[in-house]
């Protein structure tokens, strides 16, 4: 019989860049509400609430069809290019009452899932130069171009303003393959970005982090700050066995999956890492191994070639593959299969 384990709780992203969508979208002249409505096959938009979060993986739909319904290959720059950055949840308010960009993009880091719960983003500092990534990710999706160049191209608005206009980077990566023009990335950032990157970046000078900000409010950003710790907590989807799980799923087929390289997208040491897990009496090996298997599953019954099953489960061979199945299954895939097969027929009878 077909047995599911249960996936990752559904991600969900606040509101904020929705609202500085529709605003964009209406200053470009497009109809904000019926460019969602096409973008998601004519089914019923949820209405946009202030205070009420969406699923994180049904973006992607949007920004797949943005640039066949705008006739525009370069829509996402074009909105991030009129959109008017401004406070709207306490993340933003947080960064502009930061003392120096430094403290503003530990805010970033530290409530990143606030914003997006598919965000992987951290700093990263060596020698003069400092590295911010912020991958987005989503299930079975790879880098979304006209999401990713608008966020890039919003990001650098939102840190011109925390330095007082004093922002400049030096060098921009992105994972997605590059355009077959590059005129207008290279008018709006000022240089050519590099394409087919590990990591979605902005790179920049590091003492930029000590500039302080005139918005700078210290009593302000401890209160902001205790607030979204706040709703930080509250964001159930946001516990690590979820977290890590999650990005198992995501890369389990596309890349290697170990525990240093998940450490490292959750902006933790493997040792760190290992401890937070024991303490909620599991690990990373189990969850690798609970992932696997609801793919493997999940694959087979839908009639997926056993080796591409294997495949996609992050094995090179097929052979060690067999091995985990029967150990999950106390079967080969074949003989799952053919249960199903059973199961499926005397459902029909």
């Amino acid at each position: 019989m077909p047995q599911n384990l249960p996936p990752s709780a559904a991600l969900s992203h606040s509101p904020t860049l929705r609202r500085l969508l529709y605003e964009a979208l209406a200053t470009l002249g497009f109809d904000p509400t019926d460019t969602y409505r096409r973008a998601y096959g004519g089914a019923t938009v949820a209405p946009l609430l202030l205070d009420g979060r969406q699923e994180h993986d049904n973006a992607p739909r949007f920004w797949q069809a943005l640039a066949g319904i705008t006739g525009d290959a370069d829509i996402g720059l074009h909105l991030a290019e009129v959109m008017q950055p401004r406070p709207l949840d306490v993340v933003g308010y947080l960064l502009l009452a930061a003392r120096d960009l430094g403290q503003a993009l530990e805010a970033f880091v530290r409530f990143q899932h606030i914003l997006s719960g598919g965000f992987a983003a951290r700093l990263e500092l060596a020698g003069e130069q400092a590295r911010l990534i912020f991958d987005l990710n989503y299930r079975g999706i790879g880098s979304l171009r006209q999401q990713m160049e608008c966020l890039a191209l919003l990001l650098l608005k939102m840190l011109a303003s925390v330095s007082d206009g004093e922002f400049r980077i030096s060098g921009l990566g992105f994972r997605h393959l590059a355009p077959s023009r590059l005129s207008e990335q290279r008018r709006l950032f000022g240089l050519t970005p590099a394409f087919a990157q590990d990591h979605d970046v902005l790179v920049f000078a590091r003492d930029l982090l000590a500039r302080p900000s005139r918005s700078a409010n210290p009593r302000l950003f401890a209160v902001l700050w205790g607030e979204a710790e706040r709703e930080l907590a509250e964001l159930q989807e946001n516990q690590l066995l979820n977290r890590v799980r999650y990005w198992l799923e995501v890369n389990l087929g596309l890349s290697r999956c170990d525990l240093a390289g998940c450490a490292r997208a959750l902006d933790l040491t493997p040792a760190a890492l290992q401890r937070a897990l024991l303490e909620q009496a599991s690990s990373f090996r189990r969850l690798h191994d609970e992932v696997r298997r609801a793919r493997a599953l999940h694959l087979l019954q839908q009639g997926l070639a056993i080796r591409e099953v294997a495949r996609a489960c992050g094995f090179a061979e097929l052979s060690p593959f067999y091995r985990a199945f029967r150990r999950w299954q106390g079967e080969t895939p074949q003989g799952y299969r053919q249960l199903l097969s059973v199961a499926d027929a005397e459902t029909l009878a």
